[in-house]
């Protein structure tokens, strides 16, 4: 038989309870749920409680502090380079593969998907589109997107194109495996969507619901497309499709249902980690329906599909994965299967703090921040703390803990710059992976556009020494306004966007800046901002090596930013 396919759709900030099929009264997911109803399902599968590091462990079956991504912004969420992923695995074992949405590990080389084994990669910048990275005025609707890494324009709603281009992928590569991931930035904020979709929901559950929940079931229509083109196909039987969330809901009102889970996204409770996983395969033996109860994790998902595929472990074992494959849990009748502790966290900060917003699970206990116990088999809600009654067990899961801190703290202090001077292609850096100990950066078109955020530095490497023109931006290339100007409005789609997500798109506060500043290999040059520009431009000799570059706009002593947008280009 040949290898399989695989396709998983992963998608954004969509809780354990928000789907038909987990037990929501008001979601429509048909699709998903006819999928689910003929698929094995784990119903005790962990990722991280947010959006990068969960990604990070799926990619590379490593714990994400230990990859370097335990944050989803300042420089955080940037997947070292040194980390081996499931697409460099697959591409080097004779498989195509594409990724096709969100990848939130890094918008510079060589941290970019294109850099990290995916063949073909069609994706918005940070972690969501109308971040700060993504390309201006992007609102979910006929949107420029990366191609490879080259913008282009694309006609349609962002989950719409993401599944498209998936399936033309799938199309272009039906003789030959490949690996794909579907990963839309839906439903995570701004929660925009064709009242078309939110408008069945209206009246029922709050108006952010509805567009919450609208967006959910736009995804479930294009996943019912996706399985629909592999039978015309005839791939369904020989494909791995999957499908999951990346963390816990992000909706969180009144109407919320979490399928009796504590906790929503970012939580350390099982409502901010604990996901739907529904994996079918026919040609495998994977179609008897069933729920599987053992504990398991995003970081089993490497080993688990290499094994599945064929792909000797053996040449891999350098690796050290962290996860275990569960392949005996989903084909052996009597699975050998030894208990085993996993840890997941919350950490957000610059430098990640020992047992802050902790889980260290087994399949019968949660112990939380270190002191908290609950038996989640009797209590899945996570109301009665037993730590008093059951001293052993948290003492174990301490010891536990330990362990894995001692694992994954190695490389805390190592910094995780981005490479400039290369060659002769500009290095764009933007604030989202600015390295601020305020924390306060502008990760969101609408933050810049209010003028907030502090200042931060950019971690650098330097790979040849030469002269190099940085230029510093208010507002991104692609904008052309003046540093001191404000904006226009976008043009963007007002019926489908709620007033509360228009702040992304519409105007720009006026700032009065005077001077701007750069200060890279211990040196600052300050400079006056000329009438008009649009840009504040240095021409610097930088030597080989790791530096931080610092660069900022300056109106007075109380009104200070970091630039927020930076090119870098060697002469």
């Amino acid at each position: 038989m040949r290898q399989p396919n695989i396709i998983f759709v992963l998608t954004d900030d969509q809780g354990y309870g928000d789907l038909g099929c987990t037990g929501n009264p008001v979601v429509k997911t048909p699709a998903i749920d006819a999928f689910a109803s003929e698929s094995i399902r784990f119903t005790n599968y962990h990722v991280g409680p947010t959006c990068a590091p969960t990604r990070s462990g799926i990619m590379t079956g490593h714990y994400a502090n230990s990859t370097g991504v335990w944050h989803t912004v300042g420089g955080r969420s940037l997947l070292r380079g040194n980390e081996t992923t499931i697409a460099d695995v697959f591409a080097q074992n004779g498989y195509r593969t594409g990724l096709f949405g969100k990848w939130h590990l890094g918008d510079n080389y060589p941290y970019r998907p294109q850099d990290r084994g995916f063949q073909e990669t069609v994706t918005h910048g940070g972690g969501g589109i109308s971040q700060t990275p993504d390309f201006w005025g992007n609102d979910y609707f006929n949107d420029t997107y990366l191609v490879n890494g080259v913008p282009e324009k694309f006609e349609g709603y962002c989950t719409d194109v993401w599944f498209r281009e998936a399936i033309r992928f799938i199309d272009k590569n039906r003789a030959k495996p490949f690996l794909c991931f579907i990963t839309p930035n839906a439903p995570h904020t701004p929660w925009n969507v064709d009242p078309k979709y939110s408008s069945p929901y209206r009246g029922k559950v709050s108006d952010d619901r509805a567009d919450f929940y609208g967006m959910i079931t736009n995804i479930d229509e294009n996943f019912a497309l996706l399985r629909t083109k592999l039978r015309e196909l005839d791939i369904e039987d020989n494909t791995i499709l999957i499908f999951s969330t990346d963390n816990g809901t992000a909706c969180a009102d009144k109407d919320m249902y979490t399928a009796g889970l504590r906790g929503v996204k970012g939580s350390e409770y099982d409502g901010g980690h604990r996901v739907p996983f529904f994996i079918r395969w026919a040609d495998g033996g994977l179609v008897a329906p069933r729920d599987i109860d053992t504990l398991v994790a995003n970081i089993d998902f490497m080993p688990t599909f290499m094994e599945l595929c064929g792909i000797d472990s053996g040449n891999y074992a350098h690796l050290g994965l962290h996860g275990t494959s569960f392949r005996t849990l989903l084909t052996d009748e009597h699975p050998a299967w030894s208990e085993r502790v996993i840890v997941t966290d919350s950490q957000r900060l610059v430098q990640p703090v020992k047992w802050k917003q902790s889980a260290v699970m087994t399949d019968r206990w949660r112990l939380i921040n270190g002191s908290e116990l609950y038996d989640i088999i009797a209590d899945r809600g996570q109301t009665n703390d037993v730590a008093a009654a059951h001293p052993d067990v948290v003492a174990k899961l301490r010891r536990e803990y330990d362990a894995w801190w001692d694992i994954v703290s190695k490389q805390f202090d190592d910094e995780i710059p981005i490479p400039v001077g290369n060659d002769d292609r500009s290095v764009n850096l933007t604030c989202h992976d600015w390295r601020t100990e305020t924390g306060h950066i502008a990760y969101h078109q609408g933050m810049i556009r209010r003028g907030e955020g502090s200042t931060g530095y950019f971690e650098i490497d330097v790979l040849r020494e030469g002269t190099y023109i940085i230029e510093l931006r208010r507002w991104p290339k692609e904008d052309g306004h003046g540093i001191t100007k404000a904006n226009t409005d976008a043009d963007y789609r007002k019926d489908a966007i709620a007033e509360r997500w228009r702040e992304y798109y519409t105007g720009g506060k006026a700032l009065a800046f005077r001077y701007a500043s750069l200060t890279v290999c211990g040196r600052t040059r300050t400079a006056e901002i000329p009438e008009n520009a649009s840009s504040a431009v240095f021409t610097v000799t930088l030597p080989q090596g790791r530096t931080h570059l610092d660069a900022r706009f300056i109106a007075s002593e109380s009104l200070v930013r970091g630039a927020y947008y930076v090119s870098v280009i060697r002469v």
